[in-house]
């Protein structure tokens, strides 16, 4: 592959510069001085984005195997997602099997145009059946052999377990202790349960406020913990899940708060019915839903994630951060999530109204009219 060199408002992690970056699969070089952004019309240039809770996409949804996969990672690509985590469903055993091993071929093989598909978020079926939020009802205890077992059909890099759950505490411990990052989350635990699990080992919470326990002044819950004690968390900024007072106040409280999607098979789609795993969700005015009217994960991306913490203040350095490189400090990911020589070639550009000109995918830009 050649090299490419594209000029603008670069940001590296000591800051901004106005220069030019070359790059062919990883960045060779960034050459340019340091300069305020706000000062100049270039356009942006920053770190592709990075999406780990990731359902659907294009009407495909993970839980259906096959080739699903790349068509959710291509339409994520198009919006600037240039590495995630497909994420599947509480289901049976046989439907889990069936997503995993659809991912495993995907993270050996990246398709043309589409996101770098890094491994699996295992969301369930180790949550509480109290709290499922859009989950079906097939929760069930963990095992570690059973982990160990879906490991081996793709790479678990999250793991969402309600540690509350009877074996599943030193279960945390037991996962954290073989590399996987173990989130709370579709949990009715306490705020000592949360404590409880963070000190065994849990690194996360699932989508932070939904479908765990909230916080009362004398009954702190999993979101108390969360906010006391959390060094991560992921949060879904698509202003439906999250009010955005409680999103400033997750933002002050956890250092490296990050934004993921929870999108589903209705990402980019018109509104009607879609699946989510075993679900029937309906799309109607920008959220997805159960016919009882609970939220069903959304039709986010992250360019519109970004956009929406912009809106709430964040300054862009800032907002960046927290959809590319927490999320990839969170999986030990050095090589992604910043611009810096050595490390891949993921990037995006934006111009001045924080909209999308170019997504560049370990050196290969993506055609942005491809579904």
């Amino acid at each position: 592959m050649s090299d490419v060199t594209i000029q603008g408002n670069i940001l590296t992690p000591a800051g901004w510069l106005s220069g030019a970056i070359s790059f062919g699969e990883r960045i060779a070089g960034i050459q340019g001085a340091a300069a305020d952004p706000q000062l100049n019309g270039d356009d942006y240039i920053i770190p592709g984005f990075i999406d780990l809770h990731v359902h659907g996409g294009a009407g495909k949804d993970v839980m259906e195997g096959g080739d699903a996969v790349h068509a959710i990672a291509r339409i994520h690509a198009r919006h600037g997602t240039t590495s995630m985590l497909a994420t599947t469903m509480t289901a049976p055993p046989e439907d889990i099997d069936l997503a995993l091993t659809a991912i495993g071929k995907a993270v050996r093989q990246r398709g043309k145009n589409e996101a770098r598909v890094l491994g699996a978020h295992l969301e369930g079926p180790y949550i509480n059946s109290g709290k499922l939020g859009a989950q079906p009802n097939f929760a069930r205890a963990a095992t570690l052999a059973e982990v160990q077992r879906l490991e081996t059909m793709a790479p678990l890099r999250v793991i969402t377990v309600a540690p509350e759950i009877a074996g599943h505490l030193g279960l945390v411990r037991e996962l954290a202790d073989e590399g996987m990052r173990v989130q709370i989350g579709h949990t009715l635990g306490s705020y000592e349960d949360g404590v409880a699990a963070l000190e065994h080992g849990a690194a996360g919470f699932t989508h932070l406020f939904n479908a765990m326990s909230g916080l009362h002044h004398r009954e702190p819950g999993m979101v108390g913990a969360a906010l006391a004690h959390a060094e991560y968390a992921e949060l879904i900024p698509d202003l439906l899940h999250v009010h955005p007072g409680a999103i400033k106040t997750a933002l002050r409280a956890i250092p490296r708060l990050y934004c993921v999607t929870d999108s589903t098979a209705a990402t980019g789609m018109p509104d009607g019915e879609y699946m989510l795993g075993r679900h029937t969700v309906h799309k109607c005015m920008g959220g997805v839903r159960l016919p009882d009217g609970t939220l069903a994960g959304s039709t986010l991306t992250l360019d519109q994630a970004l956009r929406n913490l912009v809106g709430l203040g964040l300054d862009l350095a800032d907002a960046s951060a927290r959809v590319s490189t927490h999320a990839a400090d969170y999986l030990g990911l050095q090589e992604r999530g910043r611009l810096v020589a050595g490390a891949y070639a993921d990037l995006v550009v934006l111009d001045r109204d924080l909209k999308l000109k170019a997504v560049y995918i370990e050196g290969e830009r993506c055609d942005l009219n491809d579904a």
